[in-house]
């Protein structure tokens, strides 16, 4: 397996800088993923690893091999990487055997060499009984794990993925995530993701690289970076989270635009601030700070999701289905806040929200 040190990587294609000052290191067997809107740059920085791009500058290290920078250049198919792409890309005319036994072809192994190794990653991604059959008699989750045993027969050191799960319904990504993950944990193999999608990102990675705009705005597991978000842009990308503009006096945080209601507040900030509530950690309580009209209620099953009016502002709540049981529009309400986060109101919430496509 492999680690990948990216070395101050700039990339751009005329005056449009896609890539600005990357400098990371991916250890060796860490599932890390890129996560960000559409044009951010974390396809371009796969790419990059994968050698289909050339950084504009910078150096790109897979373990101790220079295989991109100055005059350096290593073709992708000397970089002993496999890759998964958006599309599933099976031969339609191959058998599922044929399709992952190709790689292998190509490096002129011997019969019982591809057997033996065809095997092993057919059950590895639990395809065994499907070896004989063609793509287009399997479902999309299948074909997408062909892709995948495609991918890890020649046993590359290093895995990329380019959203290699959009393509699917929402009942088959969820369960490829894990069947993923649990591949991963059982080859040790480092794996580098692409995704635009925060739940993906949430529930497979080791650590997320989040960017916006070519630059990394947080770096750390997903733990750390959904509740500890380094600026608005983060909170706002990963997970549900409302904004309040609202000034800090005498150890609250007055909401202007909530008629002047307040929550407590014993940090350091000072002045006007934004308060970023996520609505889960929102819940109604006879005695809470905030109060305000039950304007909407949709019911989820597993949850309620509620809308409160307070004054201007519009506040999102979250709730456990016997909790918002014989709530009814039109009710006032109170609501009690166990956590949310203070930034500075210093715009950058719009600017950073601006996103390119």
């Amino acid at each position: 397996m492999s680690t990948v040190t990216i070395c101050h990587v700039t990339k751009a294609f005329g005056d449009n800088v896609v890539l600005k000052d990357f400098d990371e290191t991916f250890a060796d067997g860490e599932f890390v993923t890129l996560l960000g809107p559409s044009g951010c740059g974390k396809t371009t920085m796969l790419r990059i690893i994968a050698g289909f791009e050339k950084p504009t500058s910078g150096e790109l290290y897979i373990d101790d091999q220079l295989v991109s920078g100055g005059k350096t250049f290593v073709p992708p198919e000397k970089r002993g990487i496999g890759m998964v792409f958006q599309s599933y890309a099976v031969w339609p005319h191959m058998n599922v055997f044929d399709n992952v036994a190709y790689p292998l072809r190509i490096q002129k192994q011997s019969k019982e060499q591809i057997k033996e190794a065809v095997g092993r990653v057919l059950e590895t991604v639990h395809l065994s009984q499907y070896a004989e059959r063609l793509p287009s008699q399997l479902s999309g989750g299948q074909q997408q794990r062909v892709a995948l045993a495609r991918a890890l027969v020649a046993e590359p050191r290093l895995l990329l993925l380019d959203e290699p799960l959009s393509n699917l319904d929402a009942k088959l990504r969820e369960s490829m995530r894990f069947e993923i993950k649990e591949i991963q944990r059982r080859t040790g193999i480092t794996v580098v993701y692409v995704t635009h999608d925060q739940t993906e990102a949430m529930a497979m990675s080791d650590r997320i690289f989040l960017i916006n705009r070519g630059v990394v705005q947080q770096r750390g597991t997903p733990q750390e970076i959904y509740n500890r978000p380094a600026n608005q842009f983060v909170a706002d990308f990963l997970g549900k989270v409302d904004f309040f503009r609202g000034e800090v006096k005498e150890g609250r945080i007055v909401f202007p635009g909530m008629n002047g209601q307040s929550l407590p507040y014993t940090g350091d900030r000072t002045g006007k601030v934004e308060a970023a509530i996520r609505p889960e950690n929102i819940y109604f309580a006879e005695d809470g700070p905030l109060g305000g009209t039950l304007e909407t209620i949709y019911y989820l099953g597993d949850v309620t999701d509620c809308r409160v009016r307070a004054g201007r502002e519009l506040i999102r709540v979250i709730a456990g289905g016997w909790q918002a049981a014989g709530l009814h529009t039109g009710q006032e309400v109170r609501l009690q806040v166990r956590d949310f986060m203070v930034f500075p109101d210093d715009g950058l919430l719009e600017q950073m929200l601006t996103i390119q496509t």
